[in-house]
Formats: structure tokens, sequence, C-alpha cells
């Protein structure tokens, strides 16, 4: 009898490990509820991020897309250049290791098999390609933010955040003015269409999955 138990309660274990990997649920190095599509914010320890910050009036500066391979989670996010990063190496990378998980609302109902393959496909197009430091609205380069919103829109036609333009934001802190001058000098495009990680944080389409 205690062997037929035992039997069992392996067979439900084995199911559901198996189950929640195939699905890109389960990743024995993290204990949160993980799903393909996910997106994950942090506040960047870069040069730029407090200049970010300021001019979103939010404390993240920087986010990607989770993606599960084999069993391990990874971010695929732009930095120098666009590329996949295992999930624990980009936690440990921003500011005392915080992180959010968000999802979308109906994250069940969009991201199904062929809208990830597809999200995957459209992200190739982009890996390799350097950051955009202008934050210009090409697929030249690109920035954190552009390539998680492009991703959505183009494989799933679904538009999250807010696009706004330079001129939306608050540029008026000296960090931002200093910053804003290194990179255009008197030349501020200020119509130039952009997309912040606190817009993408901020949109109703999103729900937080989990916060460290």
């Amino acid at each position: 009898m205690t062997l037929y138990v035992g039997f069992i309660a392996f067979g439900f274990y084995a199911y559901h490990r198996l189950h929640g990997e195939t699905i890109g649920a389960y990743d024995k190095s993290y204990s949160g509820y993980i799903e393909n599509g996910d997106i994950i914010f942090q506040t960047s320890k870069s040069s730029q991020s407090k200049a970010i910050q300021l001019a979103t009036n939010s404390k993240y500066s920087h986010m990607g897309i989770i993606y599960e391979n084999d069993g391990q989670f990874y971010v695929y996010e732009a930095v120098q250049p666009v590329k996949l990063t295992p999930l624990k190496e980009w936690i440990n990378r921003g500011k005392n290791g915080h992180y959010v998980i968000k999802r979308l609302k109906n994250a069940d109902q969009v991201l199904n098999n062929s809208t990830l393959t597809k999200m995957k496909q459209i992200g190739e197009y982009f890996k390799g390609k350097p950051y955009d430091i202008y934050f210009e609205w090409s697929d030249d380069k690109i920035y954190c933010s552009e390539l998680v919103w492009k991703i959505y829109k183009q494989a799933a036609d679904v538009e999250i955040g807010q696009l706004e333009k330079l001129s939306d934001f608050d540029l008026t802190d000296d960090i931002v003015k200093a910053k804003m001058k290194g990179r255009y000098g008197d030349n501020i495009p200020m119509d130039e269409k952009v997309i912040s990680p606190a817009a993408m944080f901020n949109s109703d389409k999103l729900i937080t999955i989990e916060e460290k």
C-alpha cells in the first residue's frame, strides 16, 4: 500500500512538473509562477536610468520579455545589442535585485503557441541590433520598451501603453536636461514618437504576477 501511494504521489509530481515546463511556467530557480511572454521590469543601473525615471515619473527604467527554453527562463531585451539574457543574470543586474513581472490580462486567449512563435520570429529580426540612445522610432536601432511594444504589436496586434512624444515627458530636472543636451545638443526632437517603460508598466492591459 505504501509503495502504491508513493507511486501515485510521484506520478502527480512528475505530471505537474512536466506540464509546467511545457508551458513555460516552471523554473526550479524561482518559486513564482512565470509564463512565456510575461513582461519584466526593473530599475537599471545604467548612466541614463535616473534621467528616464525623472522624465517619466517612474522608478522603472528597463524591461524585457520572458521566454522559456528547456525549462530555464531568459529575458529578451534591448541592450547593447538586442539579445537573450538568463533571467537570474538579468535580475541581478538591476538595482537591489528588484523586479516586477506583469502579464496580459487575457494572456490565456492571446498568447497561444502560434502567437508566441510569431513573437520569437519577430524578435529574431531585431536580434543583434544596437541599442538606440536617441529613442528614435525606426528599426535600425532599438531601445528596451520599443522592442517589447513592437513585438507585441506585430505578433499579437496588442498595443501595451500609450505612445507619446518626447515633449510629453518632464524635461525640467537638471539631470534630464544634461542628458538631453549630451544626446541632442540644441536640436531635441520633441515630436519623436516614444514608448516608455512607465507607459507600459501602467497599462491597464497588464496585471502584476510577481514583485520582489
